[in-house]
């Protein structure tokens, strides 16, 4: 009979198979920690901390005020913050409150915000002031009803709080100044209020939802994963397994990966409330101020992306910190280059291995052995405890065996309950328990997985997951732009690059600079493409389908030739 999950024989005797989960909700392992720890360290933020106490009475106070504001059991609430105490609150006050949350990035620009708040149904947002213009905007054209707002400069010690907002205003050349009263709301003024009574709820571990986590694909905008409270627990606990050798409660974990993104919410928030371990946080991944606060802070987990790696390698004065105190890294959002992985590895004395996951799987589903087992070069790892992993055939639908190409299909706790509103898309991704991730990929006969392609034709620049589909129509909006197709081309730092491919009007002369800054006051920064190619035609097929893949290996094959000769 053949060994249907051949991985398990890889595993060392200190990572179990199976777990055994408490049913609690997601905000109750915040109220764990702080009774039972309650004054240890939960935030390091630019020099202020926090003790769990503090941040389990906050969220308290936080959600009650929701709960005056009119939020019930299952109503969506958008937390638009970069990594700060605020959004720790945030998250887990609406949890407390029984809502659910919508990670909304800070960089949207207003269509985006606006299409998100549609989607989702959120009835309030909580955002920083720079970003309160933006969001204003919007609001009349959304569900929103009331919007919170703080400021990085309210959790920073004395005299940062001084100084921050003259920086702010250099930086983006205004300054904001909201008030407290109607639909706005000021989070400094929410929590020195006193204590309002909390309505608690009932929780169903396994159906209700905890989270909204938005992703999608070239076949449209993008979709609400529905992430349950079990789904989010389970990989949390799948990823304390795995750091078997890591002492609880007394990590230093690097919280650099944004928590609006689901890597970073699972593997630095939940896991470190989840364990009582202190978070060092910055709102943005500047490598300077990165390199010194891994030699001040001294942590010892460093969940990351590719692009983190490679950035603060290459800092030109990268010798002149200490990063030894580095012990674990797992590299998730995208491909980790083996040359970064031995060279951080050299840097910090520390191990760094690459994982692999989805949205819809909250996200962690593979990841290579940290301790005590062979690194095996170029593979995604094999299944964590409590999940199964099969390739399928695209032709037949069948499980392959060892070696053979087709789909990588993931089964287990943490898989999505389906995407929100979107019946027929989670039909078409969920089939007999089986997520299909649209990643093609093989197993070897020791259980270990590879990725050689994505079906789907999302691009990974640096992380963020960007949908050539909004590139293309807001690039049709420019009167003089007839056809373009955006593609993920190789790019050395970022994995990949937005690259648009553009046919003009006849007689149009429209510069690479002028569609830049057309893309740019619509799309956030990331989203935009970084190169410009104007063709006489794109390469179609017999009914006139732009073939994207044909200029994505046309680029792939230039890339490649380029490095040979480099070589």
């Amino acid at each position: 009979m053949t060994d249907l999950k051949p991985w398990l024989k890889c595993y060392p005797e200190e990572i179990p198979h199976t777990l055994t989960y408490s049913n609690e909700p997601v905000q109750n392992y915040l109220k764990n920690t702080a009774e039972k720890n309650p004054n240890k360290i939960a935030i390091h933020f630019m020099g202020k901390e926090m003790t769990y106490q503090e941040v389990y009475s906050a969220s308290l106070k936080f959600a009650a005020y929701l709960q005056s504001l009119g939020i019930e059991k299952g109503d969506r609430v958008a937390i638009m913050l970069p990594n700060c105490p605020q959004s720790v609150i945030s998250y887990y006050g609406i949890l407390f409150a029984g809502g659910i949350v919508v990670q909304t990035n800070p960089l949207y620009m207003e269509r985006e915000i606006e299409y998100q708040m549609n989607d989702s149904g959120s009835k309030m947002i909580v955002t920083l002031d720079i970003l309160y213009p933006r969001v204003t905007k919007v609001m009349s054209k959304t569900s929103l009803q009331h919007i919170i707002v703080t400021a990085i400069k309210d959790y920073l010690p004395f005299p940062k709080n001084l100084v921050y907002p003259f920086i702010q205003k250099k930086q983006y050349g205004f300054s904001v100044n909201v008030k407290h009263e109607g639909n706005q709301h000021l989070f400094t003024e929410i929590l020195r209020q006193p204590q309002k009574a909390l309505q608690k709820h009932e929780f169903d571990f396994e159906e209700d939802l905890a989270l909204l986590q938005y992703t999608g694909g070239t076949t449209g905008f993008p979709k609400g994963v529905m992430l349950t409270h079990k789904n989010l627990v389970a990989n949390a606990s799948m990823c304390e397994a795995w750091l078997y050798k890591c002492k609880k409660g007394e990590e230093v974990v690097l919280g650099f990966l944004p928590f609006f993104h689901v890597y970073g919410m699972t593997t630095v928030l939940i896991l470190s409330v989840m364990q009582g371990n202190k978070m060092v946080l910055l709102p943005k991944f500047d490598m300077e101020t990165a390199l010194k606060t891994i030699e001040k802070q001294r942590p010892t987990l460093f969940p990351g992306a590719p692009t983190m790696y490679i950035g603060l390698l290459n800092h030109p004065d990268l010798q002149k910190y200490d990063l030894s105190s580095i012990d674990s890294c797992i590299s998730g959002s995208a491909p980790l280059p083996v040359e970064v992985q031995q060279k951080f590895e050299e840097v910090t004395g520390g191990k760094l291995v690459e994982g692999y996951g989805l949205t819809e799987t909250s996200p962690v589903t593979h990841a290579n052995f940290l301790w005590d087992r062979p690194r095996i070069k170029g593979s995604i790892g094999v299944p964590w405890p409590d999940t199964d992993a099969a390739i399928f055939s695209m032709e037949t639908g069948e499980k392959l065996p060892a070696g053979e190409i087709g789909e990588i299909c993931v089964k287990g706790p943490q898989v999505m309950k389906g995407y929100w509103n979107r019946p027929e898309e989670t039909a078409q991704t969920l089939k007999d328990g089986w997520l299909l991730t649209g990643d093609l990929g093989y197993m070897d006969e020791d259980g270990y997985f590879y990725v050689v392609d994505r079906k789907k034709d999302m691009i990974i620049a640096g992380g963020f997951n960007i949908y050539p589909r909004e590139i293309e129509e807001v690039l049709y909006e420019h009167p003089d732009v007839v056809e373009v197709v955006a593609a993920g081309v190789p790019d050395p730092y970022r994995g990949e690059t937005v690259k648009a491919y553009v046919v003009l009007k006849e007689g149009a002369v429209v510069s690479e600079k002028e569609l830049d800054q057309f893309a740019r006051k619509h799309l956030a920064s990331y989203k935009v493409p970084r190169i410009y190619e104007f063709r006489n035609e794109l390469p179609k097929t017999a009914v006139g389908k732009i073939l994207r893949r044909s200029l994505v290996d046309e680029e792939k094959k230039k890339w490649q030739d380029e490095e040979q000769i480099k070589a």
